[in-house]
């Protein structure tokens, strides 16, 4: 079994910074990538980015190279979202997922999720 925790999220003012965690557990947990998602109310779970497990490379979805920073600690086997100047288009549960494929920047390459974090953004 997997378990993957998210922790972080909160109400922050627009150009406001915050740090998401996603700690994973588990008998099964071996990830190849981890990723993170957000989702609105009434849209699909849009990709933020993921990052490999082995070598630490990262990939951004459109519009979020920049302010957002994909990280990992292998040790505490915890993954990590740096999110800065953030804007209220911003605001949206953020989940974090684990999976086995090579290049996962889609919902379904995903394996297990976490329950997710709200991120709000006022302005």
């Amino acid at each position: 079994q997997v378990q993957l925790i998210e922790s972080g999220g909160g109400l922050v003012q627009a150009g406001d910074s915050l740090r998401l965690s996603c700690a994973g557990s588990g008998s099964a947990f071996n990830p190849y990538t981890m990723g993170w998602f957000r989702q609105t109310p009434g849209k699909e779970r849009q990709f933020v980015a993921f990052i490999n497990w082995v070598s630490g490379n990262t990939y951004y979805g459109r519009s979020m190279k920049g302010r957002f920073t994909i990280s990992k600690d292998n040790a505490k086997s915890t993954l990590y979202l740096e999110m800065n100047n953030l804007r209220p288009e911003d605001t949206a549960v953020y989940y974090c997922a684990a999976g086995r494929t090579v290049f996962p920047n889609k919902e379904s390459d995903y394996t297990y999720w976490g329950q997710g974090t709200q991120v709000t953004v006022s302005s």
